[in-house]
């Protein structure tokens, strides 16, 4: 039997402990790979407390596992901590205003991912004491996942096999609501193609050159006829990465192109990615020039797990939403107002319909305290692509999302990142620590809900974990 009062009161004597990670790591706001500082803050933190540390895994010097217990269920609790570029922000000010010290362009947490971090510290913690208080065996891993944003840190992790025997993996993401995550994601495969012609003068010998220049925009035509040739769900992105300089009257001897791949499949993914290959072929055909197609990162759809997403529902009913200041309500206010008035109008109605609840309801709600019903629709895929969804391949996988900042706030957003080092903000994180460590408690509680966990896990993955990225392939430590 869980003591609930017995285990958020251990949360609760944790809260500066949060409070301190998440603002730590807010300031400190580094990109993809580059996390040292947030790395060092949530791994040293974990050890104090008596967890054992495997820093620099998967060759990635960022990444690490914070591991307590020897015996038990083996529990993963996800931590991601990267920032993105050029999101600077002062905290608790309404208006556009980079962070003191920080020029035009320096990073800021746009995603929240400094709260995701500070949760999922608390969460690990609280329930080491709570196993030891109680004598509970369990076996809990604390993961730190970086280069979520950009380079896809689990993924490699993945490919290590850090969560294959994992019982069950749960984590969260800071946002505008609250809910469990019951839809899939887009699988997401990236590729460089660099096309090797030869250069000549454009007007005197343009006979003597091969354009790859012209390969690229081949390339790009036959892909556009390739959009309306797969699914609908499915996306193909392009950049030009170099276009072979400047001068028009060259013909370039070098041009580099980049695509993104996304759908709801990985296996779907697969297979679109092999026919843009091919028309990557065509194109070196047609203008006589060299091919080199490097398969880079790549992540997996997030495959939500319903037994762990009903189990983190009724947790999170039971743990409940924070009480807010007047103060804190008119802080989210005055962040409200800064928002796109038609972005706000559907972040509204999409709250409320979630919520099960009339729009009218949000209309003076600028700190949700509604828990949307879990609602499990693997089918339906979000628009975008996380690396979670790795791990949702490896072992049985559950998410939720907790409110952290004001209803509407759009992610990436100066707003997402000003609010990130709050008091409201620290609230629903220790909120959110809360949910995941009585998640964790009920599935140790319940061995058989572990089991048809996992049950489920090998019937959704029957041919198991096929990483997207290739196996030479290892993230830029240096860009």
């Amino acid at each position: 039997m869980i003591d609930n009062k017995k285990l958020f009161s251990i949360v609760d004597n944790l809260s500066d402990v949060i409070a301190k990670a998440n603002d730590d790591v807010w300031q400190a706001a580094e990109v993809y790979f580059k996390e040292y500082k947030s790395a060092d803050v949530l791994s040293k933190a974990a050890e104090e407390y008596g967890f054992v540390t495997d820093m620099g895994v998967s060759g990635i010097p960022t990444a690490f596992v914070c591991k307590w217990g020897e015996k038990g269920p083996k529990i993963g609790i996800l931590a991601e901590y990267d920032a993105l570029d050029a999101l600077s922000q002062k905290p608790g000010v309404a208006e556009k205003m980079p962070a003191e010290g920080c020029p035009d362009g320096y990073p800021g947490h746009g995603c929240g991912h400094n709260s995701l971090g500070a949760g999922a510290l608390g969460a690990s913690i609280a329930l080491k004491q709570y196993c030891e208080a109680e004598g509970i065996d369990a076996q809990i891993y604390f993961f730190g996942c970086p280069g979520e944003e950009n380079g896809s840190g689990k993924v490699f992790m993945a490919r290590d096999g850090l969560f294959d025997d994992m019982d069950i993996c749960i984590t969260w993401h800071p946002g505008d609501t609250n809910s469990i995550t019951g839809v899939g994601s887009l699988a997401n495969i990236s590729i460089k193609y660099k096309f090797h012609g030869v250069a000549s003068h454009a007007a005197a010998v343009p006979h003597l050159g091969r354009s790859a220049l012209d390969a690229c925009e081949l390339m790009n035509v036959g892909v556009n006829y390739l959009r309306e040739h797969i699914i609908p769900e499915a996306r193909v992105h392009y950049s030009y990465l170099d276009a072979g300089g400047k001068a028009p009257n060259v013909v370039q001897d070098y041009a580099c192109t980049y695509y993104f791949v996304r759908a709801p499949k990985a296996k779907t993914a697969f297979e679109i990615t092999d026919r843009v290959d091919d028309i990557a072929r065509g194109a070196a055909l047609m203008t006589g020039t060299k091919l080199e197609i490097i398969h880079m990162d790549g992540l997996s759809d997030y495959i939500p797990n319903e037994t762990l997403g009903n189990l983190m529902y009724e947790a999170f009913c039971e743990v409940g939403t924070p009480d807010y200041t007047e103060e804190e309500i008119a802080m989210a206010k005055a962040y409200t107002d800064t928002f796109d008035a038609v972005g706000l109008e559907s972040a509204r109605k999409q709250a409320a319909k979630e919520a099960g609840v009339d729009v009218s309801v949000y209309n003076n709600m600028f700190l949700d305290k509604n828990i949307a019903p879990y609602d499990h629709q693997p089918e339906k895929a979000m628009p975008g692509s996380t690396d979670v969804g790795d791990v949702s391949y490896c072992a049985p996988t559950a998410q939720f999302s907790a409110a952290t900042v004001a209803v509407g706030t759009p992610g990436h957003s100066w707003q997402m990142t000003g609010q990130g080092a709050v008091s409201y903000c620290h609230k629903g994180t220790v909120n959110a620590a809360k949910v995941l460590a009585l998640t964790a408690l009920k599935a140790i509680d319940n061995p058989e809900i572990m089991e048809k966990a996992k049950a489920e896990h090998k019937k959704n993955c029957p041919d198991g974990y096929i990483c997207p990225t290739d196996p030479a392939f290892m993230p830029d430590l240096e860009g």
